[in-house]
């Protein structure tokens, strides 16, 4: 069946030895990967792969508790051990679907290090993703704007992997009706509340489909592109601007060179999705005119001059932090700080641009840039005259460091590096980008 065959092509392409954490919420996607992962390394005898699974309960409707017990239960008939891990505490009255998938995700990143688990697979489907591209495709995202990656890094740590991306959702359920194996729908599904609800009516009635060309191998190449055009005409300064060569202004019409661009105003601005299709073609008609001058777009100013084209926050919103000893936060969404002292410490802007500023136009920034970028430096400070402030700050790449599809890998890695930090962690699968760097 052609469940079981993708499984074992999936396991086949692991580096090895290699420990997977199933995400199992009882429903047939899931389900079907677990028990397909099963048979597939019971059929082949390898002993150098094994699972694991964790159950997320949101405790957001009645019933749960009992899924999760019951998903236990059957992880346990096939010998695969299993934690339950609940979301605890308030819920957001808004955005609860967002703000579900990354309490899952946090959640399932402390299931892998307590089981021991080197990457953690979901049974995403092809059903999925047809509905991520349609949803992003209305919501106007940028250029380059693609469907699901088939492995995603969650937090720098851990690989995120999606097996069934190209498997129909009535095929795993096939599959499971044929072990006998049934499975839960979760009522959610059905509440058109939730934009992926409706999409999937909508799919479901119409076919309306989007057709996309931002396959994994074009998404890859493209960038690909992107970090040779970075490698060639971007610099970071002091993690507040980047400068674009003044030579490379004009290619920010190619959609390569621009999604590079985009990538890095995020950076800037501290913003972790891309501007909006429409906000992206305001900016580049800007660049595309030959005048000299300055735009603001996504918190960025984009400052053009005759030496070359420069991006910095605007000096507008920037947020106060409070963080105890010990404790850390992000600041701004560019920031990742943490408190070294031994004192209560506060994160803002201060009176300290000045010195900023002179070691901007050290790198070499032209001191009108060097003056504004300044403004927007974190500045920390201690709130008690009898400890020591001392804090760990590092850049955020804000689009990459909770989520890095494995698609954007090598334009990530570009821009970790003009940012002054390592590269992201290899995936664990034998993939496109292993294939085009050899």
């Amino acid at each position: 069946m052609a469940v079981l065959e993708t499984a074992k092509r999936f396991l086949s392409s692991l580096h090895r030895p290699a420990r997977l954490l199933v995400a199992v919420s009882g429903g047939s996607d899931s389900k079907g990967l677990l028990l397909a992962l099963n048979r597939a390394i019971e059929a082949t005898g390898n002993t150098d792969l094994s699972l694991a699974a964790c159950t997320v309960d949101h405790a957001l409707r009645a019933g749960s508790a009992d899924e999760a017990r019951a998903m236990a239960g059957f992880c346990a008939s096939l010998d695969v051990a299993h934690v339950v891990k609940l979301w605890d505490g308030e819920k957001p009255a808004a955005g609860i679907q967002a703000a579900a998938r990354e309490k899952r995700y946090q959640l399932l990143a402390a299931a892998a290090d307590e089981l021991g688990a080197t990457c953690i697979a979901t049974g995403h489907t092809l059903d999925d993703q047809r509905e991520t591209i349609l949803m992003r495709s209305e919501r106007g995202q940028g250029p380059g704007a693609a469907g699901m990656a088939v492995d995603v890094l969650y937090d720098r740590r851990f690989w995120v992997l999606r097996p069934f991306l190209g498997l129909r959702r009535a095929d795993v359920r096939a599959f499971l009706a044929a072990e006998g194996v049934g499975w839960f729908d979760d009522p959610s599904n059905a509440n058109m509340h939730f934009e992926r609800v409706r999409t999937r009516e909508r799919l479901a009635e119409t076919g309306d489909e989007v057709a996309t060309t931002w396959d994994t191998a074009s998404r890859a190449r493209s960038s690909a592109k992107a970090a040779e055009w970075l490698k060639r005409h971007a610099r970071v300064h002091e993690n507040l601007v980047v400068s674009i060569a003044a030579t490379a202004v004009g290619t920010c019409a190619d959609i390569d060179c621009r999604r590079a661009l985009l990538a890095m105003a995020a950076i800037v601005g501290g913003r972790t999705y891309p501007l909006a299709a429409d906000t992206a073609a305001r900016v580049t008609a800007f660049l595309e005119r030959s005048a000299l001058g300055r735009l603001t777009a996504g918190r960025v100013v984009f400052d053009r001059r005759a030496t070359g084209l420069y991006l910095y926050r605007e000096a507008r919103d920037l947020p106060r932090l409070t963080l105890a000893p010990g404790e850390a936060s992000i600041w701004d969404g560019r920031f990742a700080v943490r408190n070294v002292g031994n004192g209560l410490l506060t994160v803002g802007v201060g009176d300290d641009s000045g010195l900023q500023q002179q070691r901007l136009i050290a790198a070499g920034l032209p001191p009108g840039v060097a003056k504004r970028a300044a403004l927007s430096a974190p500045h920390v400070v201690s709130t008690d005259d009898n400890c020591v402030a001392k804090a760990a700050v590092e850049q955020r790449i804000c689009p990459y460091d909770t989520f890095l599809p494995g698609f954007d890998r090598i334009m990530a890695d570009m821009i970790a590096g003009l940012c002054g930090r390592q590269p992201y962690v290899r995936s664990p699968v034998h993939d496109l980008l292993t294939e085009m760097e050899r």
